[in-house]
């Protein structure tokens, strides 16, 4: 028999071995993916670093509202309006307030740019040695791999008192844009057989104007260019305390683990595309749809497209329309408003109006087509991987670092969290799962059969 077949085999037997009924979840009261009944998180924790909100509870049902996004209490949407009537950067400021919970005075800011300075060249022989040696196909795989190996290059890797961490915290946080990017030069030279080259950070640049640099071959971009890549990275910076990637870092955290380990498992959650790949499936939906519809103007058109998408007979076949819906906001998310602003803004400087319109069509029309398939009522709006993808073509961003971007920004989230645990928290996670295998007795080996399966 062929190792194969073996395997196949095995696999039939662990599929049978691991199986049971759905309703059992209900029976016993399990909380399936850590959320209750009506898909509201479980809570886990208490943090101050910022919230979510997108719904009120109102005798015990479920009401919908405008979402809103808060960095330590202060409104997501004032930080970005600042930055436009400044017409300055942002990301620098939102990253201090998430890790030292104040908004920075002026010497704080000009103080955390000299920071991001001195730390935003990776280690010596760095990316000779743990990048160009050893490319990978996929950067948030490379990523997580650069983080794990930054504690080899660490003077205290681990210490975990709040001083160290904060260090490791904020060389993380300078150092990746150097390492995304060079990752990504060296996965084109090695897997997709281009040319490569490799820039170093400009000091006084901010991180979307160094990424922007570090990516173009002539180091040009304009100042818009880099303003529209600053709101994604403002945007993406954090989350609340409960979506996967966070919870990932904060339950690592609390075994006492390393920053380096901890992040890792940050940017490991990040990758599924449950979780941070949506902005690369929803340009691909994008692109289906001009393929496939004639007249973006026409709603009746448009509609039916989208439920041929639902009814799994056209996009890729899964049934789903990306960019729509959100596990806490229901009218609208704050993310994807501003972005929505930001594209329509932007969007003829580059070309690109009718694919504005064609998504804004699909965040009209989708919401209506969506109830009527869930049959439950509850309110549905497009969420932020709706226009981020769009945005991030406009900037001539590779579809390969959608999701590395997204990474980048949540670090000082994700930071913030680790902080705030090793503060606060300083007990290990360890939620309970319900056994289901009843009791067996042990067999000798002699006397064992081929796919014995568990009894319940």
């Amino acid at each position: 028999m062929s190792t194969k077949l073996n395997i196949e085999a095995l696999a039939d037997s662990l599929r049978a071995n691991s199986a049971f009924d759905d309703k059992l979840y209900t029976k016993y009261g399990v909380k399936r993916g850590l959320r209750n009944p009506d898909g509201t998180g479980v809570p886990a924790g208490i943090t101050r670093v910022s919230n979510v909100h997108g719904y009120i509870i109102n005798e015990y049902e479920r009401v919908p509202c405008e979402g809103e996004l808060s960095y330590r209490g202060i409104n997501i949407e004032d930080i970005i309006n600042s930055t436009d009537k400044y017409d300055r950067f942002g990301y620098d400021e939102a990253s201090w307030l998430l890790l030292f919970g104040s908004l920075p005075t002026k010497e704080e800011l000009d103080f955390y740019g000299t920071v991001m300075d001195e730390y935003s060249d990776p280690p010596a022989s760095f990316i000779e040695d743990m990048i160009m040696r050893a490319p990978s196909p996929d950067i948030m795989n490379k990523l997580a791999r650069s983080v794990l190996a930054l504690y080899s290059y660490d003077e205290n890797p681990d210490d975990n008192s709040v001083d160290n961490v904060l260090r490791q915290s904020l060389s993380i946080i300078a150092c990746m844009p150097m390492i995304m990017t060079a990752a990504y030069q060296v996965k084109k030279r090695y897997y997709d057989n281009e040319s490569f080259f490799l820039h170093s950070p400009i000091p006084g640049q901010g991180m979307a104007e160094n990424i922007l640099s570090m990516l173009r071959f002539d180091r040009k971009f304009t100042h818009e260019e880099a303003r529209l890549l600053d709101k994604c990275l403002i945007l993406h910076a954090e989350h609340g305390g409960g979506n996967n990637s966070t919870f990932a870092v904060r339950a690592l955290t609390s075994s006492g683990t390393d920053t380096f380990s901890a992040i890792a498992a940050g940017i490991g959650a990040l990758k599924g595309p449950r979780h941070g790949g949506a902005n690369i499936k929803t340009v691909r939906m994008l692109d289906d749809l001009k393929a496939n519809i004639r007249d973006y103007k026409d709603d009746d058109e448009i509609r039916a497209y989208l439920q041929k998408i639902l009814n799994r007979e056209a996009g890729d076949r899964s049934g789903l329309i990306y960019g729509m819906g959100h596990a806490v906001y229901t009218l609208s998310d704050p993310r994807a408003t501003v972005l929505r602003k930001a594209a329509e803004e932007q969007c003829d400087s580059f070309g690109m109006r009718s694919d504005f319109e064609l998504l804004h069509a699909v965040e009209r029309l989708a919401p209506v087509l969506l109830q009527n398939k869930m049959q439950d009522g509850n309110a549905i709006c497009a969420n932020v991987d709706l226009y981020s993808g769009l945005v991030y073509r406009m900037l001539g961003i590779p579809e390969e670092l959608f999701t590395p971007l997204f990474a980048l920004a949540r670090l000082s989230g994700w930071c913030a969290h680790r902080l705030e645990e090793i503060i606060t928290c300083r007990r290990i996670m360890r939620p309970a799962y319900r056994p289901f295998h009843g009791r067996r007795p042990y067999i000798d080996l002699e006397d064992r059969k081929d796919n014995q399966t568990c009894q319940d």
